[in-house]
């Protein structure tokens, strides 16, 4: 029996299915567990070496363990860890987040991606004093029951994209549209924009694989909810600093009313943030009506790991590297499989990737929904077999980072074609 094994034996004895989060049990016939990281990989507790594409679903742009991220958490430690008062470095890390969004102009820290929906969604209702929120299907923003309605991720691999427990009441203030089709978004406002406080989308659905918006469809949603007196609310909290210093509105040339960030602002520790205009920010408790409160929000080793994290981005050129890494990746994923003769799609923008196994075009959650799941998991499971970690779902994406050097992503590619030959058989 390996150790994997023996540990997932415990763990299900006293976890939930064995795990914190349902993707991992998603790993067959049992998660491995993971024993330390560094740079591009992940050592188990088996004694093998992988190379990590999945990089905790994110957050880890500079790899694992980068040296001047554990430099600044090692020496801020010894200086304690909670203190339930403000520090300086707080609104440091708010001072680079405004600088690098221009749509943002205050930061409320919270402790997860999750968190700063929820608050978003409150501050939305509470400035437009309007009840209900157009989202996408597909669309995931985290385990809250306002937005757990036709969602991607975990909820969407394991066929539960609409929670139980979640009352009817709640989802019915939730609409949903189709991404990247702006006419479904308008038909729902033409009826409902007098009460949709807030149209949230993932800017890049990073949660039902990689799904880049088509051309103007985020520049139409920005119109639309400006016709309806509604709030556009931008979910970075997976594309903010990833796709580069100022996230999607950046790449695409769009601005948000509000922003929610995560991931990489806290450089792998637990994170969120929602940021937004004076008016609407300052609407938050103590300054407004709209509540919001957290003994963790802020978290020094949090402030401390993300501000280390992005001066990193900043000064060095581990954003050509990480971007590099995903372009070549993708290009030579796509070469092996169409020599193969397999069937397949590749999305891509900067740093992160997928693969469908389908015909035409991804652009939404019914075309990728078309894509052949199984052959996803087989090439899933073959590359595990050969050193190699990409998410155990479909509908997550492949991330790279300034640690994933040309060699590694080689290496990762003759890993890949041996994997796909594999694939013909399912």
């Amino acid at each position: 029996m390996s150790e994997s094994s023996r540990l997932y034996g415990e763990a299900q004895r006293v976890l939930v299915g064995g795990v914190n989060s349902p993707v991992r049990a998603a790993i067959k016939p049992y998660p491995f567990f993971v024993k330390e990281g560094k740079g591009p990989y992940l050592f188990t507790v088996d004694g093998y070496r992988l190379i990590d594409y999945v990089l905790g679903y994110g957050p880890l742009i500079l790899g694992h363990s980068p040296e001047p991220v554990v430099k600044q958490v090692m020496e801020h430690l010894g200086k304690g860890w909670l203190y339930g008062a403000p520090t300086e470095v707080e609104v440091a890390l708010a001072k680079k987040i405004v600088v690098h969004f221009p749509s943002i102009k205050k930061v409320r820290f919270v402790n997860s991606g999750g968190e700063a929906v929820s608050a978003a969604i409150r501050l939305a209702r509470g400035y437009t004093k309007r009840r209900k929120i157009l989202k996408f299907e597909g669309c995931y923003h985290g385990a809250i029951d306002y937005v757990l309605v036709k969602a991607g991720s975990a909820a969407a691999h394991f066929g539960t994209p609409s929670s139980a427990g979640v009352p009817e009441d709640v989802a019915k203030l939730t609409l949903v549209a189709k991404y990247n089709d702006l006419d479904s978004v308008e038909g729902i406002m033409r009826n409902e924009g007098n009460d949709v406080a807030a149209i949230i989308v993932e800017p890049v659905m990073a949660n039902y694989g990689v799904i880049p918006p088509r051309e103007g469809f985020l520049k139409g949603l920005r119109e639309i909810a400006d016709k309806y007196g509604a709030l556009l609310i931008l979910d970075e909290v997976v594309t903010g600093y990833r796709l580069g210093l100022g996230g999607a509105q950046r790449y695409y040339g769009v601005s948000a009313d509000i922003t929610t960030l995560g991931k990489i602002i806290g450089g792998g520790f637990p994170v969120g943030a929602v940021g937004a205009r004076d008016e609407i920010m300052e609407l938050l408790s103590p300054k407004g009506p709209v509540f919001n409160a957290g003994t963790f929000n802020g978290h020094p080793i949090s402030m401390v790991a993300g501000l280390a994290t992005i001066e990193v981005l900043e000064t060095t050129n581990a954003y050509d590297i990480a971007i590099n890494a995903s372009r070549r990746l993708a290009e030579g994923l796509n070469d092996i499989l169409s020599r193969l003769g397999i069937d397949h799609v590749i999305n891509w923008v900067p740093t992160m990737l997928q693969v469908f196994f389908t015909r035409g075009e991804v652009i939404d959650h019914e075309t990728a929904s078309k894509s052949n799941a199984k052959q996803y998991l087989k090439l899933h499971e073959e590359l595990l077999k050969r050193g190699i970690f990409i998410a155990p779902s479909q509908f997550e994406a492949v991330f790279t980072s300034s640690s994933h050097t040309t060699e590694i992503i080689e290496e990762t590619l003759r890993h890949m074609e041996d994997a796909a030959k594999v694939l013909k058989q399912v």
